[in-house]
């Protein structure tokens, strides 16, 4: 078994061998706790979290991480907003983005290590850089110098004057050089800040996540994610830091997930088709938005629609009804993962897309199997839906659930199907039309079998 990924540093695909034999490090970039996480957050976490799943199944310990930015400028921005205090602000927005990545059928990462609970690292980090001649103190700020770093630029494949070129901010007076970025800056006195030999302040953006990547993982850890946006500059800034203060590689694999726009358009609040995980999720069930975020690959351009969203849940729902009609049998059976095609799909570069076309192709062969045939088949299809985070429901569950309260609830539609029977049994032909009539119009499709009566929502 190889699992091969694309690497952004050296843009293109190679095959993935952890530092330690049989260990993964990997960093996934989390968010900055203000408000609700859009759907767009949500991409790299749901793709992160196969990666996770799929390393699980090579390595013995894969320790994952993703961070919470509990300190920044919009957080405080936000809680002067509200007139809340920061902590309240930064503790309900965490709380809400564990639910919501919860609800895509996420795992929880192995560490969450929150950038205030890590100041003591980051101060240091700084020190260091300082005393090595990479950064230095301007009116109460810590700048890094990028002159110092000969490539620095080396993952956004872009030199300083390209960097610069075009720019239209104005550059702050204290720092040495245009590009030169903050490590940590002053802090209001009404503002969160930590004592420091640079006075009383903050780290910046770009310093948390490497210091809290050797304190939690190590100086070179195997795979740093996130999405695309974040190449530059923050990724490109954590290299910096990190090889300037430690050397080594600091991180042997970066990997990027494209951007996701909305019918068509970039997202963005002054478009107003700005859409949170938690609007989406009154919608939608989280394995709806989950299937459709890996419906395409992760380094390609996905448009997220509302026709995308149907087509996933119709395609769920299909898969569930398939596992419905074997509910009876049991899935059994040794799966071999390496010479499943789905495993594969999904070696090759999380290829999303594959594995859930291999889906559909396992549960063709269902339809068709012979009896002795399906448990092994049903547990193949089960593996890769676990693989992928789907089809862990039971289907009735499933197909009888639906996301938000609205609709006739379970107890009215198995009263009318009751009703139904007995107007069958009488003969009563009519009213039985009527009352499948009825629920469709209300979103639950009926299902007649020699057994009985199933239902589903639609």
């Amino acid at each position: 078994m190889s699992i091969t990924v694309y690497n952004t540093l050296s843009a293109r695909k190679e095959p993935f061998e952890p530092l330690a034999p049989d260990s993964v490090t990997m960093y996934v970039c989390g968010p900055t706790v203000y408000n609700l996480a859009h759907i767009g957050n949500a991409r790299p976490v749901v793709v992160f979290d196969v990666l996770f799943r799929l390393l699980q199944t090579q390595y013995g310990k894969v320790v994952y991480a993703r961070n919470i930015t509990d300190v920044d400028d919009k957080i405080i921005a936000a809680a002067r907003e509200t007139g809340r205090g920061i902590d309240e602000v930064t503790a309900e927005f965490t709380a809400k983005y564990r639910e919501d990545m919860a609800a895509l059928n996420a795992l929880p990462p192995t560490l969450e290590p929150h950038a205030t609970h890590n100041i003591e690292a980051m101060i240091a980090l700084t020190q260091t850089l300082i005393e090595k001649g990479h950064a230095y103190e301007s009116q109460r700020h810590v700048l890094f110098a990028v002159e110092s770093m000969p490539d620095y630029g080396r993952l956004s494949k872009r030199s300083l004057d390209d960097m610069l070129a075009g720019a239209r901010v104005e550059v702050a007076d204290y720092k040495r050089h245009p590009g030169d970025f903050v490590l940590w800056k002053p802090a209001a006195a009404e503002d969160p800040g930590w004592e420091s030999p640079w006075g009383r302040g903050r780290p910046g953006w770009h310093l948390e996540c490497s210091a809290m990547i050797r304190a939690h993982l190590g100086e070179t850890i195997d795979i740093h994610g996130g999405g695309r946006d974040l190449i530059f500059p923050h990724h490109e800034n954590e290299i910096a830091q990190s090889r300037c203060a430690h050397g080594g590689d600091y991180v042997r694999y970066w990997m990027h997930n494209a951007y996701l726009d909305i019918d068509g358009e970039k997202m963005s609040k002054s478009l107003g088709n700005f859409r949170t995980v938690r609007e989406l999720l009154g919608h939608y069930r989280g394995e709806v938005l989950r299937f459709a975020l890996l419906s395409a690959h992760y380094r390609s351009p996905l448009n997220f629609s509302a026709e995308l969203l149907d087509q996933a849940e119709a395609t769920l729902a299909a898969f569930y009804n398939t596992l419905r009609a074997l509910e009876e049998v049991p899935a059994a059976g040794e799966v071999a993962l390496a010479e499943e095609s789905f495993y594969r799909a999904l070696e090759d570069d999380l290829n999303t897309p594959l594995a859930i076309a291999e889906l559909h192709a396992l549960a063709k062969q269902l339809h068709k199997a012979a009896d002795a045939e399906k448990p092994l088949l049903k547990a193949r299809l089960l593996a890769a839906g676990k693989l992928l985070g789907i089809l862990q429901q039971a289907p009735d569950e499933w197909l009888q659930g639906g996301a938000g309260e609205e609709g006739i609830d379970a107890e009215a539609i198995d009263a009318l199907i009751n009703e139904r029977q007995q107007a069958k049994a009488d003969k009563h032909y009519a009213r039985a039309d009527a009352i499948r009539a009825e629920l469709l119009a209300a979103g639950v499709e009926l299902e007649d079998s020699r057994e009985g009566t199933r239902w589903r929502r639609i």
